[in-house]
């Protein structure tokens, strides 16, 4: 491996540790300042709420690395818990599942600089819904992980506006000193 090779995959790799945190920052700006009856609150026809939301992040982020990590071609995805993937349990508070977060947070930047390649095929574990096995590179699994952010972002920030009006965008505003 040539040293701009190596500079080029540690670069890559790098970019898409900052994009998690960016992505991760905007988030937690959407539920920054909430409390966990407002993190428990339904606010439109969906039965997402914020904190059911960060709840599955956390879920999904972690199972993903764990995929990663085991390698398992005869993984089954334990659906058990699926009713509650979603919803942020009675003895969990917004700011201990924030804190959850920046440990999976801390695992997945250091899966992203430790692992062998990016392009490596991974077996995904198998579901009632994709009952054959698929090889995923490691690279799709994490971008399957940012999407998983991405999205639930702008769901959390529809949740938010309609909870007291905030967004992300009115708060990152706020917190630079330019709304009023």
């Amino acid at each position: 491996m040539t040293a701009s090779s190596f500079d080029s995959v540690g670069s890559e790799r790098e970019d898409l540790i900052a994009m998690f945190a960016e992505q991760r920052d905007l988030f937690r700006i959407t539920v920054r300042g909430i409390d966990d009856a407002q993190a428990r609150q339904r606010s439109t026809v969906s039965e997402l709420t914020l904190g059911g939301i960060l709840h599955h992040l956390i879920s999904c982020e972690t199972h993903w690395a764990a995929v990663l990590v085991e390698r398992d071609e005869n993984a089954k995805m334990d659906v058990s818990h699926i009713d509650s993937e979603y919803r942020m349990g009675p003895e969990e508070t917004i700011e201990g599942l924030l804190g959850q977060w920046d440990a999976v947070a801390e695992n997945t930047a250091r899966l992203i600089r430790e692992v062998d390649s990016l392009d490596v095929s991974i077996p995904t574990p198998t579901t009632p819904w994709a009952p054959e096995r698929v090889w995923w590179t490691v690279r799709f699994i994490l971008l399957h992980i940012f999407r998983e952010i991405c999205q639930h972002s702008g769901h959390a920030d529809v949740i938010r506006e309609s909870l007291d009006g905030a967004n992300s965008t009115y708060q990152r505003a706020t917190a630079l000193g330019g709304a009023q």
